[in-house]
């Protein structure tokens, strides 16, 4: 067994079963053997376990970050192509595992996950148009053998992230609703999409709980410049240096996005939130996002703004089949009792704070 000292943590790696595993903890947590503060509507769930797939991730890791605070005994698995050990909080056990692989299983079999929150997947909707069976091989056989492991060993919960960025198409209404017809115009779509069915036929076969988060364009500390919502982090850093920032177009495409902070906060209402017994899919589906359209002239204005830059836009040609406008009308989530608690500029402003305190 190694030990990786460094900041003020241990972390521990050791192979049991063919497994790989790192516990990221601070020293004071691991004399207290604390697992977070057990506070808030969580409390009676504070002894849960839970397993995060995609948990060294962008968003995975903020949800870990929030798992935590509720007191959850929290466990990430991760291959590490595009998460970082780094983004990993203090006080999760993080395993280095494919999800495809069938070590899975034996992870399972000595865990016993009370909940299971699948962030793992392939997010690249061109990489999925290139390599449709590289796409499906992850985001359908992978979580499929999460999905499998989470039956076979009894967890109560499967939360699942769709995407609300793809599964619909090209909307004619917008915001979309919750219940619009589905037309994935990718693989990336079609996986994402066939995901939800898989689960709504495991629910009426196994008996397994599950609610799917549609989310729209992501943003906020710890994000890769990949995807949609990388722009976001793109534009930071460029603003950081007084470099130009590239818009494809004329800029007045629109997307609707939202604070990985508030997205986290959605993972913890569907988490504990009581689901019926679902009829359709869009029963125990929720869109996760604003609401509100946003277009990338003003979102690179608002970043110049708060970093008090010279970046100056500049306009390249348009890429073909990029969607005109997009936004998520969050009304079924907000029934609940959620909403997006940061507004554009707060986030981005926490966003560009974070990427600069990093470069610094």
């Amino acid at each position: 067994m190694a030990q990786l000292a460094g900041r003020g943590n241990i972390r521990k790696i050791r192979r049991t079963n063919g497994l790989v595993t790192r516990e990221t903890r601070s020293i004071s947590e691991r004399r207290a053997g604390a697992v977070g503060d057990g506070q808030g509507r969580f409390g009676r769930m504070s002894a849960k376990r839970v397993l995060v797939t995609g948990g060294a991730g962008f968003i995975g890791s903020h949800v870990c970050d929030a798992y935590l605070k509720r007191g959850f005994e929290v466990t990430a698995v991760d291959d590490l192509s595009s998460g970082r050990l780094a983004n990993l909080p203090d006080g999760v056990r993080f395993v280095e595992l494919d999800i495809r692989s069938p070590e899975l299983s034996t992870l399972f079999e000595s865990t016993r996950f009370d909940l299971v929150n699948h962030h793992a997947a392939q997010i690249d909707v061109r990489i999925s148009v290139e390599q449709p069976r590289h796409d499906a091989s992850i985001n359908l056989d992978g979580m499929l053998n999460v999905a499998g492991c989470a039956v076979r060993y009894g967890a109560e919960r499967f939360v699942y992230v769709s995407s609300g960025g793809v599964v619909y198409g090209e909307p004619e209404d917008l915001p979309v609703p919750l219940r619009a017809e589905k037309l994935p115009l990718s693989p990336y779509g079609v996986s994402k999409l066939a995901g939800e069915h898989y689960l709504y036929c495991f629910r009426k076969v196994h008996g397994l709980e599950y609610a799917a988060l549609r989310y729209s364009n992501v943003y906020g500390p710890r994000q890769d410049p990949h995807g949609e919502a990388g722009v976001v982090a793109i534009f930071s850093r460029r603003v950081a240096e007084n470099q130009s920032l590239t818009v494809y177009g004329d800029g007045e495409q629109t997307r609707d996005y939202v604070f990985v902070g508030d997205v986290a906060e959605a993972n913890m209402l569907v988490s504990d939130v009581e689901l019926p017994d679902p009829a359709s899919l869009d029963d125990v589906a929720f869109n996760v996002g604003t609401s509100e359209q946003t277009t990338v002239n003003e979102l690179a204005r608002t970043l110049i703004d708060i970093a008090g830059s010279t970046s100056e836009i500049v306009h390249a040609a348009e890429r073909p089949g990029e969607l005109r406008r997009s936004a998520l009308d969050v009304s079924d989530i907000g029934k609940l009792g959620w909403e997006p608690r940061h507004t554009l500029r707060e986030g981005l402003r926490k966003t560009y704070e974070s990427i600069v305190g990093e470069a610094g």
